[in-house]
């Protein structure tokens, strides 16, 4: 039974409808109630009911593997840190959620007396866990193929676009995933002052990578002068900036000219 209705004429057609949004049709319902079953429910019941914790921690490795393989086919020359980050974004509970809902799930979930009443058909932990679960599920019921195909369907519009990629690739997002590919280690900023007055404040950042080298750069505003330090930065990784004690250009836009020096093991970035 789903959300405590005994009538199976109307339990066949809510499973009937959440399959077509699904575009999958299961041969293997025992599958799906599965799916659809929080532990509460089934620990109330006390029937030996399978619940979907097993299935959320399958669905969740074969809904990773789904999203890995069609980044890598989308973005052929993206690097492995970006394409991280794009994953991680698909997959981050806000957006199984949304799916979740969009699916229909919370009216077919079967909670327990106690999670219904703490809001746990909106909760967006419960639900990301569910659509995971269903994903095992359509799995075990059909293969990877099948799993693959609900997927991609799934999210069709949520697939980030060439473009928008290329937008969102300022100097930071680009620092990060050229560090991490390199370093296993993300840059490091700090505010270490503000001067001048209130109208027309600077702010200095000094950004951190790995091995200690450090650039210093200042901006009208804290985000402003990060991006100008990551520039700083991205010229001194470039093919042919490796020498930080050369001047290097200020790509960020920040405020001056912009330098690195070394200053014993440390080097500055100094506009």
């Amino acid at each position: 039974m789903l959300r405590s209705i005994v009538n199976r004429y109307e339990e066949s057609a809510m499973l009937s409808r959440l399959q077509r949004a699904l575009s999958y049709s299961f041969r293997r319902t025992d599958l799906l109630r599965a799916a659809l079953t929080h532990s509460s429910y089934a620990n109330e019941r006390q029937e030996g009911l399978d619940h979907n914790e097993r299935l959320e921690f399958l669905g969740d490795a074969v809904l990773e593997l789904c999203i890995s393989e069609e980044l890598y086919r989308r973005f052929p020359d993206t690097r492995e840190g970006r394409l991280t980050a794009m994953r991680s974004s698909l997959v981050k509970q806000q957006t199984l959620a949304g799916l979740a809902r969009k699916v229909g799930l919370p009216e077919v979930l079967a909670l327990g007396k106690g999670e219904e009443s703490q809001g746990g058909r909106d909760r967006d932990s419960l639900l990301s866990d569910a659509l995971e679960a269903v994903l095992g599920a359509v799995y075990l019921d059909g293969g990877f193929d099948a799993a693959r195909g609900v997927v991609s369907v799934l999210f069709l519009p949520l697939w980030p676009r060439l473009e928008e990629r290329k937008k969102a690739r300022d100097n930071k997002s680009l620092l990060q995933e050229i560090t991490q590919e390199r370093f296993r280690e993300r840059p490091v900023y700090s505010l270490e002052r503000s001067f001048g007055p209130e109208h027309a404040r600077i702010f200095e950042i000094r950004l951190e990578l790995s091995g200690g080298i450090c650039f210093r750069a200042g901006g009208s505003s804290v985000k402003r002068a990060e991006q100008a330090a990551a520039g700083m930065a991205l010229a001194a990784l470039a093919p042919g900036g490796g020498n930080l004690d050369k001047d290097l250009p200020d790509s960020a836009g920040g405020s001056g000219e912009a330098m690195v020096r070394k200053r014993g093991s440390e080097q500055i970035l100094e506009g």
